[in-house]
């Protein structure tokens, strides 16, 4: 998790250089909040995951001695098809399309996005589809 978290924390330095650059040349306040956030997403993470990889012990992806064979492992099960995805969607896309035409198309996308989340839990608790 080293090499992830100075990733993070390098690209909270370059938003941080480049905002304080951003800001004395343009003095524009939103781009100047959005470099901003763009390094707090950086840093956060990267400040996460540098503390938990000074606390665990080393991964095999991060030894320069290990083999292949010891980053072999189980390969867990993948989901098959559903529709329930395409359901959530439309549901939210209806609930999104009120704030447009009215609340009307609220109470629709509202029941999908419900269905939608009981749909995929018994799914996923069954096993198979629903």
């Amino acid at each position: 998790m080293r090499v992830e978290a100075l990733l993070l924390l390098g690209l909270a330095v370059f938003f941080t250089i480049t905002g304080t650059v951003y800001w004395f040349t343009s003095y524009e306040q939103a781009g100047t909040l959005m470099l901003i956030g763009s390094a707090l997403l950086g840093l956060l993470p990267g400040a996460y995951y540098f503390w938990w990889s000074r606390r665990m012990e080393e991964r095999t992806e991060d030894r320069d001695d290990a083999e292949v064979a010891e980053g072999a492992g189980t390969v867990a099960a993948f989901p098959g098809s559903s529709i329930w995805p395409f359901v959530l969607g439309v549901g939210l896309a209806l609930t999104a399309v009120a704030l447009v035409l009215g609340i009307w198309t609220a109470v629709p996308g509202i029941a999908l996005v419900i269905s939608a989340l009981v749909g995929v839990t018994v799914e996923s608790r069954r096993g198979g589809t629903v």
